[in-house]
């Protein structure tokens, strides 16, 4: 066991002197020193086959024929005819093929590395006497409160409780800029604070934190198969008996030893078996590096082949936070008209009134000093009150009504048009008249239409939004959009019901929601893609996960899986050609093993940068936006 694991951990270290013993043994020949050329090739091909031969052993005690028992017989039957420079040259083109094998998966793991690496493993705990103690990570409790100053990696998932700070979640959403934290921000484990310091309420820790999550959910990925990948194997089961047969018969029919080891020689199918996986790894790894998890193979399989897409609306579609949409003004000082009502809106914490408090707010009005007298609620109409020296009322119709106002014409014009836009309609009155009628809705996410429109050019052919919302708001959010099909004023368990009817009309659906109130639907869709970090049942019951909330991660996620599926499919025609076209060669007589070698490692190469192309997939996009 330890001369195993010796060789393992030295085998690049035995091809470099591989490859050193075979240029030597080259010199010698062509120096005319014949007895260093054989000695050289030959010593060459007894230590490269070694870490062949145990891996050939390795498979076949538990049951599999493996391609490194096809190598080490092919060597040794070259070995024994007394062909050292084939066998020296098969060895080392197939040890470096390895080498180059692992080098690329190393690099493609880099993102799931460098996270690791930033995973911190100490916090100051903030004690009752206000010190601090550092302790190891594992021993930070839920409750704890734990201090991070400027350049510190923040250890736990929680909310900030005192002080403030700008935070880089790159770790986690793949997101560059950085993000401000103030007291009441939630942060996440594993990002880092750029500038300021934080006293963190600890709500998550050790492996309950979404970094400690996303870290598991990413390795996991890279090592589940795609279908791809489980055909190969199968493929596999049946394809190395088969040359051990072929060869055996060639070799019983023509009497030609070493026809019959060249045959075992070419017939390797090196490159098709590392062409998916290595296609796999580098997709998901990509997608890692840009907040994007896809949990597998299968998923990203199954995600390529996505021809629908169903839609939450609050917060997926829209920013699910209300804000002034439009005001219609009446009055020949719209800023004062809004001051007065936004220190109306003061008095309650209705959604509206803080949508109309942000809103005065951005506009800097200074609205907070008015002195309010005599206020009065009237419940499902408005609030009354006198302001600064001005009668102020906001509210609905029912509040006109009550204060024998009516709107004219214009304005009831503009009532409507507002109401057709799926906003909610706060009017004000201010000394018996009306100078305002605001319409406050939930803000679409201003870069969704474009991002759907590149959705489609990619592929997608139905896009579908079903909300709980009102049939009215739901038709105006889907025609600024261009979406195809909506069905609104639904329940959850109604949602799910659609999503399985577009399944039985044979469509392929993604559904892409919060992850929270949609989880149902997540796990019934072909594909659940989550937008948003944080939430456990995101990252659980979803098969995509896209931490920046971005429809441009969206949009990289559903052109990489098509990419990724491509990349694999191209990687196994290029192995089965190459197979195919040395065998016939080899019959032909245009192809010996020398020669074949060569080709045959070198598809090896070509399927490996064929996968390592993925990695920078996508790579021009954001050149292109960062330019803009």
């Amino acid at each position: 066991m330890k001369f195993q694991k010796w060789i393992q951990d030295h085998s690049n270290h035995i091809t470099v002197i591989s490859a050193v013993l075979i240029v030597l043994g080259f010199i010698g020949k062509f120096i005319g020193v014949m007895p260093l050329y054989n000695i050289s090739l030959a010593v060459a091909s007894v230590i490269a086959v070694i870490p062949i031969a145990i891996h050939a052993y390795q498979a076949v005690k538990v049951k599999v024929i493996s391609i490194d028992l096809l190598v080490t017989i092919a060597v040794v039957g070259a070995f024994i005819i007394g062909e050292y420079n084939e066998s020296a040259i098969v060895t080392f083109l197939f040890l470096f093929g390895s080498f180059l094998e692992q080098k690329t998966l190393t690099k493609t793991r880099e993102s799931i590395k460098a996270l690791t690496e930033m995973a911190p493993t100490t916090a100051s705990v903030l004690q009752a006497d206000g010190t601090t103690e550092e302790v190891e990570i594992d021993d930070v409790e839920e409750g704890d409160v734990v201090l991070v100053k400027t350049g510190g990696a923040i250890p736990v998932d929680g909310t900030v409780v005192e002080g403030k700070g700008y935070a880089d979640e790159a770790a986690v959403t793949g997101e560059s800029k950085q993000v401000v934290k103030e007291v009441g921000a939630e942060v996440f484990s594993g990002t880092i604070l750029a500038d300021g310091f934080l006293q963190i309420e600890a709500t998550k820790v050790g492996d309950d934190t979404t970094f400690a999550k996303i870290i598991e959910l990413v390795e996991e990925a890279q090592d589940t198969k795609s279908h791809a990948e489980k055909f190969i194997d199968r493929f596999a089961q049946y394809y190395t008996p088969a040359v051990l047969l072929i060869a055996l018969v060639v070799g019983l029919v023509s009497r030609d030893f070493r026809l019959a080891i060249t045959v075992l020689v070419l017939g390797c199918p090196g490159a098709l078996v590392i062409g998916a996986p290595v296609s796999n790894v580098a997709g998901i790894g990509n997608g890692a590096k840009r907040g994007i998890l896809v949990k597998g193979g299968e998923a990203m399989d199954t995600f390529s082949k996505i021809d629908t897409f169903v839609f939450d609306k609050t917060g997926t579609l829209t920013k699910g936070t209300t804000a002034v949409s439009e005001i219609k003004n009446y009055s020949q000082d719209a800023d004062l008209s809004l001051k007065l009502v936004a220190r109306l809106e003061t008095l309650s914490d209705h959604p509206l009134g803080r949508a109309i408090i942000n809103h005065a707010t951005t506009k800097n009005l200074n609205f907070q000093q008015l002195e309010i007298k005599n206020n009065q609620t009237i419940k499902g109409q408005g609030i009354v009150a006198d302001i600064d020296g001005h009668e102020v009322c906001a509210g609905n119709a029912k509040l006109l009504a009550t204060h024998k106002l009516t709107l004219s014409a214009a304005q009831q014009k503009d009532l409507l048009a507002l109401q057709k836009t799926g906003s909610s309609i706060v009017i004000v009155v201010i000394d018996k008249v009306v100078t305002q009628i605001i319409g406050v809705s939930d803000e679409i996410r201003p870069e969704v239409a474009t991002q759907l429109a590149r959705l489609k050019q990619a592929g997608a052919k139905h896009l579908v939004m079903l909300t709980g919302d009102n049939q009215i708001t739901a038709q105006y959010v889907a025609e600024k959009l261009g979406i195809d099909e909506v069905h609104a004023e639904l329940m959850p368990d109604e949602k799910v019901k659609f999503v399985k009817k577009f399944q039985d009309e044979g469509r392929r659906v993604a559904f892409v929601g919060d992850g929270i109130n949609d989880s149902p639907s997540l796990a019934t869709a072909d594909i659940g893609i989550a937008m948003g970090s944080g939430t456990d049942v995101a990252i659980e019951t979803s098969d995509v996960v896209l931490m920046q909330s971005s429809f441009d991660a969206l949009v990289h996620a559903y052109r990489l899986a098509k990419k990724t599926v491509l990349n694999t499919r191209e990687n196994v025609v290029i192995a089965i050609g190459v197979v195919a076209f040395l065998l016939i060669g080899l019959f032909a007589g245009f192809i010996y093993m020398a020669s074949g070698m060569f080709v045959h490692e070198a598809s090896i190469l070509v399927v490996i940068f064929n996968a390592m192309r993925l990695l920078y997939f996508g790579n021009k996009d954001v050149k292109k936006v960062s330019a803009q």
